[in-house]
């Protein structure tokens, strides 16, 4: 089972109980709108709030800007890392994303890998990438 529980531009989303929290931000001193390169980071947290540990193994990223171009990014764990979460434990990093357009969502799913070998996705809800001055 999954639930959402929005924020103004982040997304705060539950499933199986691992929670992922994401917070984008428009990163003005990156970014050059006369080019067309609009740069946000977001912070994710991830907190296992089950009572099993598991191996966040891969990502998959679904990238929808302005336009409605839309990119499929997929790869090994998060930033280099695989990272085990125990129940409790959670795992945060930063990263960011190029768009050619002043805005566009991000949404996605971590595969996992628990501990008795179960394989299974957690959700990654939509989030908001917005350009605004500073």
């Amino acid at each position: 089972m999954t639930t959402a529980a929005p924020s103004r531009l982040g997304s705060d989303t539950t499933t199986r109980g691992f929670r992922i929290n994401v917070e984008p931000q428009y990163e003005t001193a990156h970014s050059d709108p006369d080019d067309h390169r609009f740069v946000f980071s977001y912070r994710v947290r991830v907190t296992n709030e089950s009572s099993a540990s598991a191996t966040l193994v891969a990502r998959h990223w679904v990238i929808v800007d302005a336009d409605a171009e839309r990119h499929d990014i997929d790869g090994d764990g998060v930033v280099g890392r695989q990272p085990r979460l125990e129940p409790g434990a959670f795992h945060e990093y930063a990263s960011f994303c190029p768009l050619r357009t002043n805005w566009g969502t991000m949404e996605g799913s971590y595969s996992m890998v628990g501990d008795d070998g179960d394989e299974f996705e957690i959700e990654v809800g939509r989030f908001y990438l917005a350009a605004h001055d500073d």
